[in-house]
């Protein structure tokens, strides 16, 4: 028996580097499946640590919800030690290539897609803004949002620095995230887990500015 399909959840701890910075971070990792088969969404700093994590089952996908070098510097890593593709929106290869000019993502990423893994579908949301091809990942069936850098507990995803901006984020979570039902669990690329309905009320408020 495979079990029931959960969300596992990893922290690792590296740097991000743009525009000329570097910062320590830490960043989540969430693994979705069964066990018997998981999907990776963002392999970030540390390989080994992500390997470990999803163990003996089949990778069936690398998921990056954007290519920030501290969300997508273990995929390549990752892909080789299981030949799982890795997968990124096209909109964000300006922000790859930073990190890994010679090696191209395995598939692309778009708005509306559904990927399976354990019986269960996860719905692609292309919410540009904290980059262009920044997207989350909608799964209906386990109530669960997994938003990258798009929206976090307490507010959106920061944008002041390239290739991002602030009313397109604004945008991109009054139209594809604030209309989730508002119990849906928000896990985040940074720090801890919120719920639609609590980050509504302070973002509804920007969103109405029409931002």
């Amino acid at each position: 028996m495979a079990g029931a399909p959960r969300i596992e959840h990893l922290v690792t701890s590296g740097t991000f580097s743009l525009d000329g910075g570097t910062w320590d971070v830490d960043n989540n990792v969430w693994i979705i499946g069964d066990d018997d088969e998981v999907v990776v969404v963002d392999a970030a700093h540390d390989s080994d640590a992500v390997l470990a994590a999803v163990g003996d089952r089949r990778l069936s996908a690398i998921v990056c919800t954007h290519a920030h070098d501290d969300h997508v510097r273990a995929a390549p890593d990752v892909a080789l030690a299981t030949g799982a593709p890795i997968l990124l929106h096209p909109d964000d290869q300006v922000l790859w290539k930073m990190t890994h000019p010679g090696r191209r993502p395995d598939g692309p990423l778009a708005d509306g897609d559904v990927l399976t893994v354990a019986g269960i579908g996860l719905r692609v949301l292309h919410t540009p803004g904290h980059a262009p091809g920044a997207v989350c990942l909608y799964a209906p069936d386990l109530g669960a949002l997994f938003s990258g850098d798009t929206l976090f507990a307490g507010g959106p995803g920061a944008t002041g620095r390239s290739y991002s901006d602030f009313g397109t984020i604004i945008g991109s979570i009054g139209d594809r995230l604030l209309t989730l039902p508002g119990a849906t669990v928000v896990h985040t690329g940074h720090g801890g887990t919120t719920t639609v309905e609590a980050e509504a009320p302070h973002l509804e408020e920007w969103v109405a500015r029409g931002w």
